[in-house]
């Protein structure tokens, strides 16, 4: 009989030590909607059709990425279902495909989704369901508020930090300037205008001589131009998406006006828009940086961009390798996959969140030298650095130091 017992007493134990080590895996893991033992549901909203449509290859990108880290394993033994929607840049629409992504979709995290006027469509939206909205891919610097949206980050530099370098270089080498500016009449155009009068400080009223600025439903800005040559302006500065930054381009060519012309970050694509606008009427035209140029002969031996030719050679090969977009979203899908490693077995919304603002100097293979990635919770402005660049024949020159200016949030 004692024998018996003894056998049922092990029995016992061993049976408390099988739910006690269930318990304490379960435990271990949190999952939030969206998230599973084998899965991670990743949502996007991309201008795939649309007046921004040249931005649809960042989708693309991101997509052909995470195929890659599938077919390596996943994160931590999860594959990425990524879910895509285009929203043509209609913020109506955004407000649509996010509801069906969160609602209907139940993804974990919507990341990257493009565009100033689409993403504030749907901020407030994604705060109170707190979801994250994830390194948008938009430089506003009302991304970077966290008391008052926890839930939304940005990735790029700010507009207004861009603008402000820009000012400070024109108040240094021109300081007589007379400066015509075009701009999108919304919110991603006036936060660069803004940055721009900030970085020029008491002489921005007499240093503007127009401020003109442009519909997305307008087919051409070729008026504009006209209108802004007429002032006599020797400064030109171009705050335009890719479609209409390259009619500007030539434009400008057409009717002979030679200003000094400071082209915004977000169109300094060389095959979306250099390209398309022509090389000839694309010389010394001015930008900034923050990743890695395609066409610049000094990354040929560089490893980072070795790697970005091999992902874009199996994963992606019909991608134009020229497009700055797919630089972006080969950079921006790293750092998530980054965040979503640092989760680990919790992986709930607030987790996401939580690692995503504790980045540390991380690079991904395509920023400049110089310039990391660094988040806190009072910081969710990923990077906050840029580089002057110059267009010469055929490629962008980099020039000058490193500029940190990070612009308020």
């Amino acid at each position: 009989m004692p024998a018996v017992n003894g056998k049922l007493a092990a029995a016992s134990l061993a049976l408390a030590l099988i739910a006690a080590s269930a318990s304490t895996a379960t435990a271990q893991k949190k999952y939030d909607t969206g998230a599973t033992d084998t899965e991670i549901k990743v949502g996007n909203i991309m201008p795939y059709s649309g007046p921004a449509s040249a931005y649809g290859i960042i989708g693309r990108t991101e997509a052909a990425y995470f195929k890659k880290i599938n077919e390596e394993g996943g994160i931590n033994g999860r594959k990425i279902n990524f879910v895509s929607y285009d929203d043509a840049y209609s913020p109506p629409k955004t407000v649509e495909q996010a509801r069906k992504l969160v609602e209907s979709d139940e993804v974990l995290l919507v990341f990257n989704s493009l565009g100033t006027p689409p993403n504030s469509a749907i901020q407030k939206y994604m705060n109170s369901k707190k979801v994250p909205q994830l390194f948008v891919a938009t430089g506003a610097t009302k991304w970077n508020d966290p008391q008052n949206f926890p839930w939304t980050m940005g990735w790029q530099p700010n507009y207004q930090s861009e603008t402000q370098i820009y000012a400070k270089y024109i108040l240094k080498a021109m300081p007589n300037a007379k400066i015509g500016v075009l701009y999108q009449n919304d919110d991603y155009g006036k936060d660069y205008l803004k940055g721009l009068k900030d970085g020029l400080g008491a002489k921005a009223a007499s240093m503007i001589v127009l401020e003109e600025s442009y519909e997305t439903s307008e087919p051409t800005i070729d008026n504009h131009i006209v209108k802004l040559k007429a002032t006599g302006a020797d400064v030109f500065i171009n705050i335009t998406t890719p479609k209409f930054a390259a009619q500007a381009i030539k434009k400008i060519s057409e009717i002979g006006w030679k200003p000094t012309h400071f082209l915004n970050n977000v169109s300094a694509s060389v095959g979306s828009v250099i390209k398309p606008a022509g090389f000839e009427n694309s010389q010394d035209i001015i930008s900034a940086a923050y990743l890695k140029d395609v066409s610049d002969p000094q990354w040929k031996d560089d490893a980072g961009m070795k790697a970005f030719l091999d992902f874009m050679t199996k994963y992606f090969p019909e991608g134009d390798k020229l497009d700055g977009g797919t630089i972006v979203g080969y950079g921006v899908a790293q750092t998530l996959v980054e965040v979503l490693k640092k989760c680990g077995d919790n992986l709930t919304r607030e987790n996401v969140m939580k690692q995503a603002a504790s980045l540390k100097d991380f690079r991904t293979e395509v920023l400049l030298p110089g310039i990391k990635i660094s988040t806190g919770p009072n910081d969710f402005a990923p990077i906050s650095s840029l580089q002057l660049m110059k267009f010469k024949g055929d490629k962008w020159d980099l020039f000058g130091e490193v500029i940190s200016a990070d612009a308020g949030g």
